[in-house]
């Protein structure tokens, strides 16, 4: 590939008498004459001193720069946002987690689209960091490379976030004292990285591996190491060799390789978002993928991993036997897997997994597909006259696969996590929470504090919970969420009264309210279109542009 191709969108920028002041701007940030014929390889880093998954960040984000320059690029390092779902789950901020997805893209597509970069690394901790920024290259369609920023060793005691929000309800339930919830508050998180089990952080970065997004063991190294060093490296050095060989994101990111992602998502027991990411993601490039898929692949990939929140172990036990490697290369192996597909490496997946050794034979932690932990997939489509465009449950099966209940109704998760603690909601309910989807929310909160208070108060095989909201992939017990069409938009989880039966069925994937069309066409008539919560301001533009949960909740999408 000539020089000039290599730089088709820094060149306009840098080149030529009429462009002096441009390089005048760029001396004063270090370029040099020598850096003006160079690919510029932009380095979107979401470092922030926000949250434990990206304070270390800034520093990867140096060694991709290092990486892209030593092999004959240009890096320049910019920021994008973060926030925390750990520190904001169960408040009015946690409204802003989703918003903060489309932000990131946004930014991502902003900086890179204005300055002219020719290519780009993006880094990525917390949960909506991975989407947001694969939605941004995807956009670009620039030579790319994800570099997940890594797993948080556990705590003391095998802790970590999700042990915190569970000693709450175990708390109120009195099986714990306050001295006891302290002790794990202050050891639980020990430094760098993203939340420690196969929550939504991890599940995200293993999807973007499977997918070829970033390079091979990205997903599963430890925040603080040597080899995540290695991997930044290899990834600013990799943008080059991608535009060497004029390989997009959009070239990567087929259908094929969402396949891949999916299937990987399911064996690793991973977080209900990934249904949410992965549709948003298909979405921007222009992919065609709708959670049937889901349903479809899950039929014939079962659950390999003994992973929290349902499971045992945490990433970083997985990361010292291996990673998803081994795992990918079985899945390869028995057919379930798409092996031609184009990676970051340049070499399909097959190619990349060719010489990938197997798990060691003592290890706990990844069943055989001869003894998985589930025959089929956890995540859960579901239809039904409470959710005629679909739902999303995670069920392992330690829940068991069925639950009928009367609906107790809750207009917020406050109003929810209140009558949890206090003792109000008992075995045999269905909580309803409502009037959180993306629009009606806005933002779509994570229910991590109520469930996680079910959890703590031993009721988490006795109450289910559904909404229009969704989950952490922390969160697990019987619960349903991505409740389509939403409460805002008039969806029948509007119309549930308290007393209601409601029937969840994870074997016919069906979850009904046992009431007549007639009856619901009756409350529909009565029922009001609730007031927006925002008039101005960011969750204001997110609610009047914020697509659907059942594609993704996009703000972009025609």
């Amino acid at each position: 590939m000539s020089e000039d191709k290599r730089r088709r969108y820094s060149a306009p920028v840098v080149d030529g008498i009429g462009k002096s002041a441009s390089r005048a701007m760029l001396r004063a940030v270090g370029f040099n004459d020598e850096d003006f014929r160079k690919p510029q390889v932009g380095i979107a880093s979401t470092w922030s001193m926000l949250t434990p998954c990206n304070m270390h960040i800034n520093g990867l984000a140096d060694e991709a720069g290092h990486g892209a320059d030593e092999a004959g690029g240009k890096s320049v390092i910019f920021n994008t946002i973060t926030v925390s779902d750990g520190i904001a789950n169960g408040t009015e901020g946690m409204k802003y987690s989703l918003v903060s997805r489309e932000v990131i893209a946004d930014s991502i597509e902003t900086v890179a689209g204005c300055e002219g970069f020719d290519g780009l690394v993006a880094i990525g901790g917390c949960d909506k960091n991975m989407p947001g920024c694969l939605m941004g290259l995807a956009r670009l369609n620039r030579p790319s490379v994800f570099v997940y920023g890594g797993t948080i060793e556990p705590g003391k005691n095998h802790t970590d976030i999700i042990s915190v929000f569970e000693a709450v309800g175990a708390y109120a339930k009195g099986d714990m004292d306050l001295i006891e919830v302290r002790q794990i508050e202050e050891t639980a998180i020990p430094g760098p990285g993203s939340c420690g089990g196969m929550y939504t952080a991890n599940t995200m970065a293993s999807a973007i591996e499977a997918m070829g997004m970033s390079l091979p063991g990205s997903s599963a190294q430890n925040a603080v190491s040597e080899t995540k060093i290695a991997d930044c490296r290899a990834a600013g050095a990799a943008v080059l060799h991608l535009l060497e060989k004029d390989i997009k994101p959009r070239d990567i990111m087929t259908r094929e390789s969402f396949e891949n992602a999916i299937t990987v998502v399911i064996a690793l027991g991973g977080s209900t978002n990934a249904v949410l990411h992965l549709l948003a993601m298909a979405s921007t490039a222009e992919v065609p993928l709708t959670m049937d898929d889901f349903t479809r692949i899950g039929k014939r990939v079962p659950v390999l991993a003994d992973l929290r929140p349902s499971g045992h172990y945490m990433m970083s036990e997985l990361v010292a036997i291996g990673g998803i490697q081994p795992l990918m290369k079985t899945l390869l192996d028995a057919g379930l897997l798409h092996g031609d597909c184009l990676t970051v490496t340049g070499r399909t997946l097959a190619e990349n997994l060719a010489k990938v050794a197997p798990y060691p034979d003592n290890q706990r932690i990844i069943r055989s597909l001869d003894e998985p932990v589930k025959a089929d997939s956890h995540l859960r489509i579901l239809y039904g006259n409470l959710a005629p465009d679909g739902a999303v449950a995670k069920i392992t099966g330690k829940e068991g696969t069925h639950f009928k209940g009367r609906a107790r109704v809750f207009h917020s998760e406050e109003e929810a996590q209140a009558r949890i603690m206090d003792g109000v909601v008992v075995a045999g309910d269905v909580l309803v929470i409502r009037y959180e989807g993306p629009k009606g929310g806005p933002g779509m909160r994570e229910m991590l504090t109520p469930t996680s208070a079910i959890m703590g108060k031993g009721l988490g095989n006795d109450v289910a919970l559904i909404t229009d909201g969704r989950f952490s992939g922390g969160s697990h017990g019987f619960v349903v969420g991505h409740i389509t069409p939403e409460a805002a938009d008039g969806g029948p989880i509007a119309l549930v009264e308290d007393g209601d039966v409601i029937t969840i069925d994870a074997q016919t994937n069906r979850i009904e309210v046992a009431l007549t069309d007639e009856e619901l066409g009756l409350r529909r008539k009565r029922w009001q279109q609730p007031e927006p919560r925002y008039r101005r301001g960011v969750l204001a533009k997110y609610a009047r542009t914020v697509s659907s949960a059942s594609v993704g909740a996009v703000t972009d999408r025609p």
